[in-house]
């Protein structure tokens, strides 16, 4: 063809450049189109190379793509599935019995996107025979963990389970590899102590001799059904008798109750027409009464319209009248007591202000008295004292001035007490005594009296207290 091209570039008088470049167009397209691979349905392209995202390999399953040149390279993987006999002998089932099971399992690559990379990465570049081989592999080691984890009965009888869990097992580790499992077949399931044929022999019995237990109630069903149909045809011409002489008795008194319903009806109707005479009539009297009714009750409420006029309604403007003169006196008492509660409110507020002005002032006053004393309080209640002092010793002296003493009877034998007193003079002076000291007031204030007001001698000297009777003893 390229030969073909030439010389008609040739026959049409190009230049050789211009054929040149004709001809190295012509074989580049050609090259591209070599290079675009269709994959087809029973097939994964695999491209490897410089894919990119970081991937080994591109599988493309029922699609088309184009291999960059000298980057890139393609290979087909095989979707035929593969049968692999697997003939496990000598297994360990749980209750540690050995079995054979004779199986046959169905493979194929997946074509499951994370799957199909699995088989791209480990299975491109193997024969069928080398994928047949290991996948054998696995699946023997998965079929012994099966058999391992599970009891004879359960292997035997429940083949669903059985194989559930084969195929669970089986097929998590096939897709490691990019494979999937298709089907799973398992024949007799055959063990070396005969366990599984004892259990078929017992399943035998057991059916024999349920067939047999079948038979003899089936015997004895119909030996019972045969009395019952013959008590039955006994029970139902007994019964069709008694029926029919039911029914004739049912007619006779069916008979019976029709002429007695008969009368009852006719009995009823001509009470009714009786009923429905009367009822009529008191119909008749009653609108004549309504009417009367209604034409007294239209001439009462003229009557009650006419007195509401003459009556009601001017005692109604004097109760209005009255109660408006008592809301009226009722204001102005409001009125006047709010005012007279202001001016006591303004009374005591002032008389409140003046008692505080006042106290306000003593609290001054006490506080210059402080203040004069040194700021002890002590000497500033003894200021306060001796300031009220006169007045003191004066309403002391006046206690016992206005003591009016109509007759004194004195009887005096002449005897003394031990302080050489007579009992006139003890008499005065118990008298006196009983006008509070100025020491017990002071003590009450809690304060302490000055020694020279208590009549006691203050030796210099000594600084000490003398009683005035000791030292007008010790003059004597």
């Amino acid at each position: 063809m390229l030969t073909l091209i030439t010389q008609d570039a040739f026959s049409f008088g190009l230049p050789v450049a211009v054929i040149a470049a004709i001809m190295f167009i012509f074989v580049f397209f050609i090259v591209l189109i070599r290079r675009y691979k269709r994959c087809p349905s029973d097939r994964i392209l695999v491209v490897y190379g410089k894919v990119g995202g970081g991937q080994s390999a591109k599988c493309i399953h029922g699609g088309a793509a184009f291999i960059f040149p000298v980057i890139q390279d393609y290979e087909f993987l095989d979707l035929t599935p593969i049968s692999i006999e697997v003939n496990l002998v000598n297994a360990l089932s749980k209750q540690n019995i050995r079995v054979n099971v004779p199986s046959r399992f169905t493979i194929g690559v997946s074509t499951e996107p994370g799957i199909m990379q699995n088989a791209a990465e480990r299975l491109l570049g193997l024969s069928m025979n080398d994928v047949q081989e290991l996948a054998k592999e696995i699946i023997f080691g998965q079929l012994r963990l099966v058999v391992a984890s599970m009891d004879i009965e359960e292997i035997n009888s429940d083949r669903d389970k059985f194989l559930t869990n084969i195929s669970q097992s089986v097929e998590s580790e096939l897709k490691k590899v990019g494979l999937k499992l298709i089907n799973v077949n398992i024949t007799d399931i055959v063990d070396e102590s005969g366990y599984i044929e004892a259990l078929g022999k017992e399943a035998a019995a057991h059916a024999i001799n349920a067939a047999r237990k079948s038979v003899a109630e089936k015997n004895r069903d119909g030996s019972i059904g045969e009395a019952n149909a013959v008590q039955d045809e006994r029970t139902q011409v007994a019964a069709a008798n008694a029926q029919a002489v039911e029914g004739e008795n049912t007619a006779k008194i069916a008979v019976a109750n029709s002429d007695s319903l008969r009368r009852q009806r006719e009995a009823e109707a001509e009470r009714v027409a009786i009923a429905s005479e009367k009822v009529q009539s008191a119909k008749a009297l009653e609108e004549a009464y309504a009417a009367e009714q209604e034409a007294e009750t239209a001439r009462a409420e003229r009557e009650r319209s006419s007195q509401m006029a003459d009556v009601i309604v001017p005692a109604e403007i004097d109760k209005k009248k009255v109660e408006i003169d008592a809301e009226a006196e009722a204001e102005r008492i409001r009125r006047r007591a709010r005012g007279e509660a202001d001016a006591i409110l303004f009374k005591a507020q002032a008389e409140a202000q003046g008692i505080y002005e006042v106290l306000t002032k003593q609290a001054a006053g006490l506080d210059e008295i402080v203040k004069a004393a040194g700021n002890n309080s002590r000497d500033a209640v003894l200021l306060l004292i001796a300031d009220k002092l006169p007045e003191l010793v004066k309403l002391q002296s006046e206690a016992i001035k206005n003591i009016k003493i109509d007759k004194v009877t004195v009887w005096d034998n002449g005897s003394t007490s031990k302080d050489g007193k007579s009992s006139t003079a003890n008499f005065l002076s118990g008298m006196y005594k009983s006008v509070p000291p100025l020491q017990d007031m002071f003590n009450m204030a809690g304060m302490q009296l000055p020694e020279y007001l208590k009549g006691k001698d203050v030796d210099i000297k000594s600084e000490n207290p003398v009683d005035n009777e000791e030292s007008s003893t010790d003059k004597e």
